[in-house]
């Protein structure tokens, strides 16, 4: 969350109609600098590109973050045509904030590619920028066409980082990511014609509480659930999972940073507007939504147990971090309503907070694996005495992961588990012991990476100036003290998440927003 001082001052400083005006930037930019970086002439340009762009759109989404936050949402309908009919771009503090910090974490994840010599492809730095406008659309658009559309914008340039950072086996394993994305886009994109179908509109604004109140025939309902099938796919939700954890450490570190800070995040925020717009937060989804999570969080826990690589493990824990954040979505009824805010506001944290110790996990094992030329448990040994910074960070990050003080993952939990406990009911103690469990195994996966990779003796073999360049461990160790950050700060980020909780249960806010030229009451006819 660097620069959100600054970029509060930024935003009071220009119109909120110029700034709809240029929400489509958020896009349009990083893709048309996709453009000049694939054909500028010096290596040192088009990495400064890479990285500096990213960070760029994340300073810009937290400036509109404040602006939004302080004055309600704001939507622009491309080529000034009527919601419903232009292609919709739409700000709130839910969008803003996590685009905010995605975009902060590819920024260092290119800054690692850059110090690792991963972006020696002359197209590396393009690819990542052109993943950036796919990723900044699918947080902004109001359409559920047009998210497919930018969900394949971002996904395109995912497989071609995969081939020019890979390997022979790093390419084969990129085959199962390709054809698991292919095939659930497949799928999502029937879910959508299917709601266009029945609904006669994919406008997230106009569908509202589609999902609550039945639908047109019902055949909405059952479209609304291809769709969120497939998003859940995405996510890497069980028993669904499996494709992502044989997939991404197959990448270089620097993308599967990057992968773990966009495509799942990505799906789980679609997740939570569809949800809270479209199902209307309905009840009878609860014990279903606790059972999933409940499978997905003690297979992630436990099945890195039996992993042998530190990015392999480290994968399992993207796994069990999906359903930390979605489970609270089956406790937005709490207080008789009341506690939906509260719920919601628990699981953002958690999804920023995973963004981030998860980002610093894979930049850190990453940068021992570029060192010492392999990532096997069984291969390395005693670190902790050799490379003390790399050390500090995974130790310290391990801790964040599992929801030890003093590291953002321990708000996360206790969020958590306030919120799952906030109802007070059979669910209530089925999460809660569910949470209790599968961090226990965490605990245990994280223990036996560190006394594999940092613990025992010297390895032998290696000359003694061999040793993890403090150049490499920079943008772990950096997104390492955003996370200690955010512990500190917590009053802030709580006001963020909050905000930006707020911002998805305003549905009407968000319905004006979105119908751009359409008086509010054509919004909600389902």
């Amino acid at each position: 969350m660097v620069g959100m001082l600054s970029a509060e001052q930024m935003s009071q400083t220009i119109s909120s109609e110029t700034i709809s005006a240029l929400l489509p930037l958020f896009a349009a930019g990083p893709l048309i600098l996709a453009a000049i970086a694939a054909i500028l002439p010096k290596p040192w340009m088009r990495a400064t590109l890479g990285i500096a762009v990213p960070f760029l759109v994340s300073l810009a989404a937290f400036a509109v973050m404040f602006r939004v936050a302080a004055e309600g949402p704001i939507g622009h309908g491309v080529g000034a045509y009527p919601g419903g009919v232009a292609i919709p771009f739409l700000a709130d503090t839910f969008s803003m904030l996590m685009l905010g910090v995605a975009a902060a974490v590819v920024a260092i994840g290119s800054w690692f590619a850059q110090v690792a010599g991963e972006n020696t492809s002359r197209f590396f730095p393009a690819l990542t920028l052109m993943m950036v406008a796919g990723m900044s659309g699918a947080f902004l658009t109001a359409d559920l066409f047009n998210f497919f559309v930018f969900m394949e914008v971002m996904l395109l340039p995912s497989y071609g980082l995969i081939a020019v950072t890979g390997t022979w086996h790093r390419l084969a394993a990129g085959r199962t990511f390709v054809l698991v994305n292919l095939l659930t886009s497949t799928v999502l994109l029937i879910g959508v014609a299917l709601i266009y179908g029945a609904a006669g509109n994919v406008n997230i604004a106009m569908l509202a509480r589609l999902g609550a109140e039945g639908g047109p025939g019902g055949t909405g309902v059952v479209a609304l659930g291809i769709v969120i099938i497939a998003l859940c796919v995405k996510a890497g939700i069980a028993p669904a999972h499996t494709w992502l954890p044989r997939t991404y450490p197959s990448s270089s570190p620097a993308v599967m940073a990057l992968f773990s800070a966009v495509h799942t995040k990505v799906a789980v925020y679609m997740l939570y507007r569809l949800y809270v717009v479209i199902v209307g937060m309905n009840p009878a989804w609860h014990w279903p939504i606790i059972a999933l999570m409940a499978v997905s969080m003690l297979v992630g826990a436990f099945a890195g147990l039996a992993e042998n690589t530190m990015r392999e493990v480290l994968a399992y824990q993207m796994v069990t971090g999906m359903p930390f954040i979605l489970i609270v979505l089956a406790f937005t009824d709490a207080h008789d309503g009341t506690g939906a805010k509260a719920a919601l506001a628990a699981g953002i944290f958690y999804a920023i907070h995973h963004m981030v110790t998860v980002g610093a996990l894979i930049l850190g094992s990453g940068a021992v694996e570029e060192t010492y030329g392999t990532g096997t448990l069984s291969r390395l040994s005693g670190l902790a005495r050799r490379d003390q910074l790399v050390a500090w960070v995974m130790a310290a990050m391990s801790f964040s992961i599992v929801g030890f003080p003093p590291f953002s993952g321990v708000w996360g939990k206790i969020g958590v588990v306030f919120a799952s406990a906030a109802t007070g009911d059979a669910r209530s103690i089925v999460a809660i012991a569910v949470i209790v469990i599968a961090s226990l195994g965490s605990l245990l996966a994280m223990v036996r990476l560190w006394r594999a990779v940092f613990w025992g003796r010297p390895m032998q073999g290696v000359p003694d100036d061999v040793r993890v360049p403090g150049s490499l461990v920079a943008p772990s160790a950096a997104l390492a003290l955003v996370s200690v950050a955010m512990f500190i700060a917590v009053g802030a980020v709580t006001w963020s998440t909050n905000g930006a909780a707020g911002a998805l249960l305003d549905i009407d806010a968000y319905r004006d927003a979105a119908l751009v030229g359409i008086d509010s009451a054509v919004g909600g006819v389902y």
